[in-house]
């Protein structure tokens, strides 16, 4: 093969890879909104207007909300109002703002027709992360994984697994906690793909080293529990079996790497919040995100080191 025929399969890859990471980048933000229950609660079942919630992939948004139907109604509907979720006034959702009469409006159908005592009509009824951002990063990541790996039979699982830590990233940012339904199963796909690929030629990783990542960076992520749980949360640990499967692939240069990194980060967010006074040192932030950033960073290193 020669060199022009390589490169354009390696552009085709990271093409493809890209339009992969914004098409599954697209499905993640109702999966997101879902994920990001409070705490007790495995997900949610209702949009912030009370409205039962469909599906798992696709757009936030709710057609009951967007057609001015009213959904505040028993205990779901108290709590949301309460603002426990966090989702009040942020997104732009009806029903929770400006409702009660309270905003001067005169007694009088107005420009929409509305009459006294109906519900507000709206003409996005949307809820959750944004569409876009999710896109873009999963994109970006898809690729730039894709542009490492070359055409290399793990790209696969790269590609499979990145939307999953990009769902898991958002959900951590807006509520603190990894869910179990994500974590657990993301390290078993990881161990089981990575073994599917390593029966393929051409290969660049090792499935021993990755099984053997998986357990000891879940049991260093578990010391720090068990020493400091108030500093690591328990979804951390399990996140951590996932991470240390990919790192682990690459071998243990990059597994060390990619932890480095996932703590270098945390620990640079964390400064830059007290330089600017947004927090103290005993304010708790999300590490999940960091971990699977670093966990990214040590794979590309891994990918164009092999």
């Amino acid at each position: 093969m020669s060199i022009a025929t390589g490169l354009d399969s390696d552009l085709v890859v990271v093409l493809v890879a890209a339009l992969w990471g914004a098409a599954t980048g697209a499905l993640l933000p109702l999966a997101a909104y879902r994920f990001s229950a409070p705490s007790g609660e495995a997900w949610r079942e209702r949009c912030p207007g009370g409205h039962p919630v469909r599906g798992w992939l696709g757009r936030a948004r709710c057609g009951q909300c967007a057609a001015g139907e009213s959904g505040h109604s028993g205990e779901f509907g108290r709590s949301e109002q309460s603002g426990h979720s966090g989702e009040s006034g942020r997104s732009g959702q009806p029903g929770h703002s400006g409702e009660s009469g309270h905003s001067g409006e005169s007694h009088r159908p107005g420009r929409s027709g509305r009459e006294p005592g109906q519900p507000r009509r709206s003409a996005d009824a949307r809820y959750g992360p944004r569409t876009a951002p999710l896109a873009l990063v999963t994109a970006l990541v898809c690729a730039a994984l894709a542009a490492a790996t070359g055409t290399r039979p793990e790209v696969a699982v790269w590609l499979l697994l990145a939307p999953v830590g990009v769902l898991l990233a958002a959900v951590d940012l807006k509520v603190r906690r990894l869910p179990d339904p994500l974590t657990l199963p993301l390290a078993g796909a990881a161990l089981v793909l990575l073994g599917l690929a390593a029966l393929v030629p051409e290969h660049a990783g090792e499935w021993s080293t990755a099984l053997l990542g998986a357990l000891v960076l879940g049991a260093g992520y578990l010391v720090l529990f068990l020493v400091n749980p108030a500093g690591m949360g328990f979804g951390d640990v399990k996140l951590a079996l996932a991470a240390g499967a990919a790192l682990g692939w690459y071998g243990w240069p990059t597994l060390m790497l990619g932890t480095f990194a996932g703590f270098l980060l945390g620990a640079l967010y964390g400064g830059a919040l007290l330089v600017a006074r947004r927090a103290d040192r005993k304010t708790a932030i999300p590490f999940g995100p960091f971990l699977v950033a670093g966990a990214f960073l040590g794979i590309l290193a891994g990918a164009y080191a092999a």
